[in-house]
C-alpha cells in the first residue's frame, strides 16, 4: 500500500513540473509535454496500426480517497489507493477486410487493490464513493463486440460481450442507455456511482447481449437492448447466458438531441427517456431479512444542455452546462425506489486554463417502504465537487470532495466527508 501511495504522489509532482522534453530523429524534435500521449502513440505503434485500420489506446487511472470525517471509520487504510488500467482496441473492418460499416471493439481491464475501495469499510454509502474501484484483477477482457452500421449510418447493430451503458453518439451527445454529456465517466468526471449511472436501473455486469440503435431523424433516435442479467464481466458470458435459468434485462430508450442558438453559436443538449424490465429474482431488503421478488421494471429520465459557449469556434466545447437524472423502480422489488440528481459543469472557467473542467452535483435516493426497516434512514444523498486539471494533453490530475448524508449500508454511520485525488495518464 505504501509504495503505491509514494508512486501516486511522485507521479502528481512529476506531471505538475514536466518539461517539454524531446528527442531528435531526422532533424525533428518531438515535445513530450505537448503530445497527445506520453509515449508518442506507444512509440509510433499507434500510427502504424491506424494505417491498417486499428486504433489502440492504453491508459491508467490512479485514485487516492480518504474518509476525512464521519462514516463508519476515518482510520481504515485498506482501499484508500485504488486504480485501473484500460487497453482499448477498435478495428475498422472496412479497412481490414472490406466490410463497409463494420467495426470490432475490444476492452481489456485490470484493477487494484484487493479490497475494492474505501466505501464498505470506511464510508458505508449505498451508492458507492468510487465507481472506478474494483477488486484486484490482473487483466480481463470485459468487452468484445462487433458493430455493423447500415442505411447511411442511421442504423447500427451491436452484438457480443457488451456494456449496456457504453452508448452511442447522436450529434456529439452520448445516448443509450442513461447517457450524459457531463456525468457518465468515472475516470474524468464524477467519482460517485450515483453520478455515473442511475442507481434505480439494475445494469448487469458486462456480458453477452445485443443493441439496436436507430437514428431515424436528424434529432431523434431510439435504442433497444438486451443483455445477460446474471453476467460476470470476468467470464465469457456463455455459462450464465445458456445454462440453468436464463434471465435477460430488456431496455428501451428514445430521445431527442437539440442545439440551442446562442450568441457564440449552437449549444448541444440531449433529452432521454427509457424503460427497463428484469425478470430475475431480485434481493430486496426488509425488516425480516432479504427476500427475492421477480419481474422488476422501471423508468428513467436524463438530460443535459449546454447553456453558455465561450467562443464562436464551431468545435468549441468550452462553457457552462447543466444535467439532471430521475429514476423510478417499484418498491416491491427494489431497495431504491426513486432517485434524482442535478449538476453543472464548466470547461475553461479560469483564464488560460481552457481544458480544465469543474463539476458540481447533488443526488438523492429514496428507499422503498419494504426496505425502511433494513436501512437506518429513509434516504441517502450525496454532493460532489471536482476540478479536473489538464497538466498535459495526456495527463490529468483531479482533486475532489464528496459529502454523503445518511450513509445507509450500516446503522451507526454518520454523515461522511470524503476527499480524493485522481491522476490519469494516456500512454
Amino acid at each position: 500500500m505504501r509504495w503505491r501511495l509514494v508512486v501516486l504522489a511522485a507521479m502528481v509532482v512529476a506531471l505538475a513540473e514536466v518539461p517539454a522534453l524531446g528527442h531528435d530523429e531526422a532533424g525533428e524534435e518531438m515535445a513530450v509535454a505537448t503530445g497527445q500521449t506520453l509515449t508518442g502513440g506507444l512509440w509510433g505503434l499507434e500510427d502504424e496500426l491506424l494505417m491498417r485500420g486499428i486504433d489502440i489506446e492504453l491508459s491508467i487511472t490512479s485514485i487516492y480517497q480518504q474518509n476525512a470525517s464521519g462514516g463508519l471509520s476515518t482510520h481504515k487504510k485498506a482501499g484508500r489507493l485504488s486504480g485501473s488500467y484500460d487497453l482499448e482496441l477498435e478495428a475498422d473492418m472496412g479497412t481490414m477486410l472490406g466490410i463497409e460499416g463494420g467495426s470490432l471493439y475490444v476492452l481489456g481491464e485490470g484493477s487494484w487493490p484487493k479490497s475494492g475501495g474505501i466505501n464498505d469499510g470506511a464510508v458505508g454509502s449505498v451508492f458507492g464513493v468510487d465507481d472506478d474501484a474494483a477488486t484486484r484483477r490482473t487483466f480481463d477482457i470485459t468487452q468484445l463486440w462487433y458493430e455493423q452500421s447500415m442505411a447511411g449510418d442511421t442504423l447500427r447493430l451491436r452484438l457480443g460481450k457488451i456494456n449496456l451503458t457504453g452508448g452511442f453518439e447522436c450529434k456529439g451527445c452520448p445516448v443509450s442507455f442513461d447517457g450524459s454529456l457531463y456525468a457518465n465517466d468515472e475516470t474524468t468526471q464524477f467519482l460517485n456511482s450515483a453520478f455515473v449511472n442511475n442507481p434505480t436501473i439494475p445494469f448487469p455486469d458486462n456480458g453477452l447481449g445485443a443493441i439496436a440503435y436507430w437514428d431515424f431523424a436528424e434529432w431523434w433516435y431510439i435504442s433497444v437492448g438486451i443483455a445477460d442479467a446474471q453476467a460476470d464481466e470476468r467470464e465469457t458470458g456463455f455459462r450464465t447466458s445458456f445454462h440453468g435459468e436464463d434471465y435477460f434485462l430488456y431496455i428501451v430508450e428514445t430521445g431527442m438531441v437539440n442545439e440551442i442558438e446562442g450568441c457564440n453559436g449552437k449549444m448541444p443538449g440531449a433529452y432521454r427517456v427509457g424503460i427497463w424490465y428484469d425478470p430475475q429474482p431480485m434481493a430486496v431488503s426488509s425488516e425480516d431479512g432479504v427476500r427475492s421478488y421477480r419481474d422488476n421494471a422501471g423508468m428513467y429520465l436524463t438530460c443535459d444542455q449546454m447553456l453558455m459557449k465561450e467562443n464562436k469556434d464551431e468545435d468549441c466545447d468550452q462553457g457552462f452546462g447543466l444535467f439532471g437524472r430521475y429514476g423510478y423502480a417499484p418498491s416491491r422489488s427494489s431497495d431504491i425506489t426513486q432517485f434524482w440528481s442535478l449538476g453543472a459543469q464548466y470547461k475553461g472557467l479560469l483564464e488560460g486554463r481552457d481544458d480544465d473542467v469543474i463539476g458540481l452535483a447533488f443526488g438523492q435516493g429514496f428507499f422503498s417502504d419494504k426496505a425502511h426497516g433494513a436501512f437506518p434512514s429513509d434516504y441517502e444523498s450525496v454532493t460532489e465537487l471536482y476540478y479536473n486539471i489538464q497538466v498535459t494533453p495526456w495527463a490529468n490530475v483531479t482533486p475532489g470532495i464528496q459529502y454523503v448524508a445518511n450513509p445507509s449500508v450500516t446503522a451507526g454511520a454518520s454523515d461522511a466527508t470524503v476527499i480524493a485525488l485522481r491522476a490519469q495518464i494516456v500512454f
